[in-house]
C-alpha cells in the first residue's frame, strides 16, 4: 500500500472484481490518464490544474539502496516526516505551474518538450469517501520523456498509486504517490509534473 493511501485509510478500498464492470471502469479510468498526459504534453497546464481536486496531496519521496530485508521500512522516505522531490498540494502546484508559464523561470527558460507515457492501468479499490463520493484506488507505470535546449535529454521512469475521485465535475486526481526507481536524480532538475 502507499505512504498516502495507509496515511488516509479512514476508509478502506475494497477490491474491484474483474468483471465486465471493472473493465470499462479501467477504460474510464485509463482515458482519463491519458488526457491528463496530453494536457500536461501541449502545456495546457491551467485545464490540468481543473482536473485537481482541491485537497490534492501529490508525494513523490526519495528512495534509498538498503540492505536485503529493509526495503519496506527504510527504502523511501515518509510522507511528512522526511525529505522528499515532491510534497505537494493543489495550491503549490497551481504556483509552480504559474511561474513556469510567466517565461521567467530559470529551470524552464526555453520551455522543454515532454512526452508522456502511461501503461500497466489497474484499478486496485474503491471506497466511498465521507462526502458519499466514489474513489478509485489505481496503479501505473509511466515513462516521461523530456528534452531541453539542444542536448538537454531526460527520461523519467516508475510507478504511480493514485486515488481519482468521482465528482459531478468528472474525475479528478485526489493524491499521488510517484515512486522513481532512481536513487540519485540524474537530471538537472524535475520541474515538470508526473
Amino acid at each position: 500500500m502507499s505512504e498516502i493511501a495507509s496515511a488516509e485509510s479512514k476508509s478502506v478500498f475494497t477490491e474491484v472484481p474483474r468483471d465486465a464492470n471493472y473493465f470499462k471502469l479501467r477504460m474510464e479510468i485509463e482515458e482519463y490518464l491519458y488526457d491528463e498526459a496530453e494536457l500536461l504534453d501541449s502545456r495546457e497546464l491551467k485545464a490540468w490544474l481543473d482536473t485537481l481536486a482541491d485537497d490534492l496531496v501529490y508525494f513523490m519521496p526519495m528512495m534509498f539502496n538498503v540492505k536485503f530485508g529493509e526495503h519496506a521500512t527504510r527504502e523511501r522516505t515518509k510522507i511528512e516526516k522526511e525529505m522528499s522531490w515532491h510534497n505537494e498540494d493543489k495550491w503549490t502546484l497551481t504556483k509552480r505551474a504559474e511561474q513556469i508559464q510567466t517565461g521567467v523561470h530559470w529551470a524552464e527558460e526555453p520551455l522543454s518538450r515532454f512526452c508522456r507515457l502511461i501503461s500497466n492501468v489497474q484499478v486496485t479499490g474503491s471506497r466511498t469517501n465521507e462526502n458519499g463520493e466514489q474513489e478509485f484506488a489505481v496503479r501505473s507505470r509511466f515513462h516521461v520523456y523530456q528534452n531541453r535546449c539542444e542536448y538537454e535529454e531526460y527520461n523519467f521512469i516508475g510507478k504511480r498509486e493514485d486515488i481519482i475521485r468521482r465528482t459531478e465535475n468528472g474525475l479528478k486526481l485526489a493524491r499521488r504517490e510517484i515512486t522513481l526507481g532512481q536513487t540519485v536524480l540524474l537530471a538537472k532538475n524535475i520541474s515538470g509534473f508526473f
